[in-house]
């Protein structure tokens, strides 16, 4: 039974193994520029994340009312626009998020329900504490001060749920999912709880004697967006260089080839270890004068 002889590449005709080639760079290309489109759409929204930073983070504090009128929910245009609460804190619903990035450790953010003098209820993130010496849990969390206060905060959107699905033991939560959060307080304070927004503590008055680490401003970097974007373009383009290059190289193979036969025909014939010797040669200069471009 005879066996099969594998085909490759050299045995197609030139044309079509150009057209593969150039096949090959276009989707190359067409692939690149997906993904360069997609850091320019991410670059834009950074940038635009940012802007909306520098805008409203340092903005004078005005009333909740006037950023969420009761009913209505928060516009992503006024997310870090400060706010002026006036009323008390609901420490018996106080909540823990476990997990959080701070200080070099696996942080815990300290929650807190405030009850307005209107009665509505605005979840406030008042800083975070490390975790304990002996323990995860931290050793100690500042209580929010008592009685009527004043409290100067940023309004950002809860998050959503998180996508492995972990829990967290009573008394914490996982992540700051404000449905989730309504549905571990009392049911008194749920109720009224502003479920569009929370607030991240910029200050309380009275100060109280201790209070969780502050959380650090937003980050000013751009990210390396835009860099990928032009990397993912250069990638494209290097893509129909590299095709040009093997395209030149088999051209001038061929062109070495016809031009060696041609002597062939004209001269003695040479032994074929010379022959083969001297195309070794060839061969290998032509890998030099590629590598030393």
């Amino acid at each position: 039974m005879s066996g099969r002889r594998a085909v490759s590449m050299q045995d197609l005709p030139k044309a079509g193994r150009w057209s593969i080639y150039i096949a090959l760079a276009v989707v190359f290309a067409i692939a690149c520029a997906f993904l360069s489109n997609w850091q320019f759409t991410r670059n834009e929204e950074r940038s635009a994340q940012l802007a909306l930073v520098e805008t409203n983070y340092d903005a004078p504090a005005v009333a909740l009312e006037e950023l969420i009128p009761a009913g209505s929910a928060l516009d992503p245009a006024d997310q870090w626009r400060p706010v002026r609460l006036e009323g008390e804190y609901v420490p018996d619903d106080q909540l823990l998020v476990r997990n959080r990035p701070h200080g070099g450790t696996s942080a815990f953010e300290v929650l807190v329900p405030f009850r307005l003098d209107d009665g509505r209820v605005l979840l406030i993130d008042r800083g975070w504490v490390a975790p304990g010496e002996d323990q995860p849990e931290p050793d100690a969390v500042p209580a929010p001060p008592s009685g009527a206060v004043t409290v100067i905060a940023r309004l950002k959107p809860g998050e959503p749920l998180p996508s492995s699905g972990r829990s967290a033991p009573e008394g914490q939560v996982p992540t700051i999912n404000l449905a989730l959060v309504a549905e571990a307080i009392d049911p008194a304070t749920a109720e009224a709880l502003e479920l569009s927004a929370y607030g991240i503590m910029v200050s309380e008055d009275p100060a109280p004697a201790s209070r969780p680490n502050p959380l650090e401003a937003p980050s000013e970097d751009p990210g390396p967006h835009l860099s990928y974007a032009i990397q993912w373009i250069l990638f494209a383009i290097m893509g129909f260089v590299f095709i040009g290059y093997v395209i030149r190289t088999e051209r001038r193979h061929r062109r070495e080839d016809a031009e060696e036969n041609a002597e062939t025909d004209a001269a003695p014939t040479a032994p074929a270890s010379r022959r083969r010797r001297d195309r070794d040669a060839d061969d290998e200069d032509a890998l030099l004068d590629a590598t030393s471009r």
